[in-house]
């Protein structure tokens, strides 16, 4: 990796810049970009959680033959993600080795970090988007055509307003919420952040005590969102970020729900504990200098069982699972959760 980023500023509190390229991909194609299968590439990275968000939904939808699928390697400096996992490090569609180059080619000297997930023009080699907040909203209302036969309704209609409420404060105390812990700089923001983090948890352990998913009774876009976070809890938040009030297992209704989407097809197959906890550790350098990165936790607790059906619900409403993830597509064996005792 060439120079490494900085995450921390002395004495202030962590601000996500959330200004995105909005541009979108449309059915109608007002932005110039028109769904259209086999034209798109989405980049993503396996330790990113806001890049498994898309590698979760493009699965439960069945679009792997409409949005082909590139990966960044789990590490990557201040300049660009960068397309190590391939060999040569070069994309084999996009014949690029740094996602930044697919950014330079639609903006010339693109001033803001370069990020994953992205979708890219195979055409141009162009990028077109990385707004992830509204990517995987499009995937499902936008790609309809091109859904596997049982895909779920992960953003349906009637429980949107419910969805976006819900999104919004787990984006804020949550899925944002560990980085402002972990990016903190100064005890004043992080003692806020944390105080915020658990709160909102302590919530969500509440709610999901009684019900299975978090909005109606099957698996929405919500639940998506929050299980990212919630993946990641353990292995990496707790200690790197100092979210240590307990572990992600001493939250009695929140582990289980974790373990029951864990188990769900789409969900804990697209999970690469490995590359995470690579990155992050190796990553930011800032919070851990020495570029250790943990043996630990123990990750067989993920395949025990959760009960949760005993709430009733139905994972996939009158959908149907995906399919087993393509060869070319699956976490390698040694980076998931041991099968073994």
């Amino acid at each position: 990796m060439g120079t490494q980023g900085t995450y921390v500023e002395p004495g202030r509190e962590f601000v996500r810049d959330t200004r995105y390229i909005d541009t979108r991909i449309t059915a109608d194609g007002s932005d110039g970009y028109p769904v259209e299968a086999g034209r798109y590439r989405l980049v993503a990275a396996r330790a990113c959680p806001w890049a498994n968000r898309t590698l979760i939904v493009r699965r439960l939808l069945g679009l792997e033959d409409a949005i082909s699928l590139g990966l960044c390697g789990p590490t990557h400096d201040a300049d660009s993600w960068t397309f190590d996992l391939d060999p040569g490090g070069v994309d084999p569609v996009l014949r690029i080795p740094r996602l930044k180059d697919a950014y330079e080619k639609r903006f010339p000297g693109y001033p803001k970090g370069i990020t994953v997930p992205a979708i890219v023009d195979e055409r141009d080699g162009a990028v077109v988007t990385n707004d992830y907040a509204q990517m995987t909203l499009d995937f499902s209302t936008q790609w309809t055509n091109f859904h596997r036969d049982g895909a779920p309704q992960l953003y349906p209609e009637a429980l949107r307003a419910e969805i976006d409420e819900i999104n919004d404060v787990v984006f804020r105390d949550v899925n944002n919420g560990v980085y402002r812990c972990g990016f903190a700089g100064s005890q004043e923001a992080y003692d806020k952040a944390f105080a915020r983090l658990f709160s909102r948890l302590d919530e969500l352990d509440e709610r999901l005590a009684t019900q299975r998913y978090l909005v109606g009774d099957t698996i929405t876009e919500a639940d998506v969102r929050l299980f990212t976070t919630l993946v990641r809890f353990d292995a990496v938040y707790h200690g790197h970020f100092k979210t240590n009030r307990n572990l992600l297992a001493q939250m009695p209704a929140l582990w289980a729900y974790a373990r029951d989407l864990f188990q769900t097809p789409g969900f804990g197959d697209t999970v690469d504990f490995t590359q995470i906890k690579q990155h992050y550790y190796l990553v930011h350098t800032d919070i851990n200098p020495t570029g250790i990165v943990p043996d630990g936790p123990d990750l067989r607790g993920w395949r025990t069982a959760h009960h949760r059906e005993q709430l009733g619900g139905r994972p996939f409403g009158d959908g149907t699972p995906p399919p087993p993830p393509r060869p070319d597509e699956t976490v390698p064996k040694e980076n998931g959760v041991p099968t073994d005792g």
